[in-house]
C-alpha cells in the first residue's frame, strides 16, 4: 500500500506542477506591460499560505515527503507571483496587498507555527495543523462558486476552460485516491470537495458548450472575465492546495 500510495502521490506532485504553474502566462504579461490591470492579489496571497500550511503539516506528518515536495514547490511559484503582484501593481493595490502578506503570510502562518512548536506536543500538533488547513482549504475552494453563478447566469462558458475545470477535477480526484491509501482524513476532506466541485463543473461545461458568447453586456462580461481568471487562478492553487493538502494539497 505504501508503495501505491507513493506512486499515486508522484502522479498528483506532476498534476499539482502544471496547476500551479498555470499562471505564468498571466505573469508574463504582467511583467511585459508592467502592470497587474485589473487582476487581485488575494487568490496568490490566500494560496501562498495555504501552500506554506500544508508544507509545515507534510513536515510534520510521518512520511509526509510528497505533501511537503508538492506544496513547497506551489509555495515556491506563489510567493513569485506574489512578489510580481507587489512589483508591478499600482500603488493603492500594492499597499492593500502588503497589508494583506504582512496580516497573512507572515503573522497568521508564524502564529500557527509558533503555537504548534512551543505549545503543542505529539499528535495533537498535527491535528491542530490538519484541522486548520482543511478549514481554509474548504473557505478557498467556495471560489468557484462565483465563477459556476456566472455561467449559470450567462449560460455561457466563455469564461470556464475546459481544460482548466478538467485539470482540477483531476487533480482533486488523484489526491483523494492518495488520500485514501494513505488513510489521511485531513487530505480526504478537501479532495472530496475539490471533486465534487469539478464534476458540477463539467457538468455545466457539457449544459453550456454550445454558447459561444454570453447573454449579458461586453463590458459586464469583461468585468467578470477578469473576476473569473483570477478566481480560476484561486481554484488551481487551490486544488493544489488541496492536492497540497491532499498532496497533502488556482482562470
Amino acid at each position: 500500500m505504501a508503495s501505491a500510495g507513493f506512486i499515486i502521490g508522484i502522479i498528483g506532485n506532476i498534476i499539482s506542477f502544471f496547476v500551479f504553474t498555470s499562471p505564468i502566462k498571466t505573469f508574463w504579461e504582467v511583467v511585459k506591460k508592467k502592470s497587474t490591470e485589473d487582476y487581485e492579489a488575494f487568490p496568490y496571497i490566500i494560496t501562498l499560505l495555504g501552500t506554506s500550511l500544508w508544507t509545515f503539516y507534510g513536515i510534520l506528518k510521518p512520511g509526509g515527503l510528497l505533501v511537503v515536495t508538492v506544496n513547497g514547490i506551489g509555495a515556491f511559484f506563489q510567493f513569485i507571483y506574489v512578489t510580481l503582484f507587489l512589483i508591478y501593481a499600482p500603488k493603492n493595490k500594492k499597499v492593500k496587498a502588503a497589508k494583506l502578506v504582512a496580516l497573512l503570510n507572515v503573522g497568521f502562518l508564524g502564529a500557527v507555527i509558533t503555537v504548534t512548536l512551543l505549545a503543542m506536543h505529539g499528535k495533537l500538533r498535527l491535528t491542530f495543523v490538519g484541522l486548520i488547513c482543511v478549514g481554509m482549504t474548504t473557505i478557498v475552494y467556495g471560489s468557484p462558486l462565483s465563477v459556476m453563478k456566472t455561467v449559470i447566469k450567462t449560460k455561457s462558458v466563455e469564461f470556464m476552460p475546459f481544460l482548466l475545470s478538467f485539470s482540477l477535477f483531476l487533480n482533486a480526484g488523484i489526491w483523494l485516491i492518495y488520500a485514501a491509501v494513505v488513510r489521511d482524513f485531513y487530505m480526504t476532506v478537501p479532495s472530496v470537495l475539490g471533486v465534487m466541485l469539478g464534476i458540477i463543473q463539467l457538468i455545466l461545461y457539457a449544459m453550456y458548450k454550445s454558447n459561444a458568447k454570453s447573454t449579458i453586456s461586453t463590458d459586464g462580461m469583461q468585468e467578470k472575465g477578469s473576476d473569473n481568471v483570477v478566481k480560476g487562478d484561486v481554484e488551481m492553487q487551490v486544488s493544489n492546495s488541496n492536492g497540497g493538502d491532499c498532496q497533502c494539497n488556482r482562470n
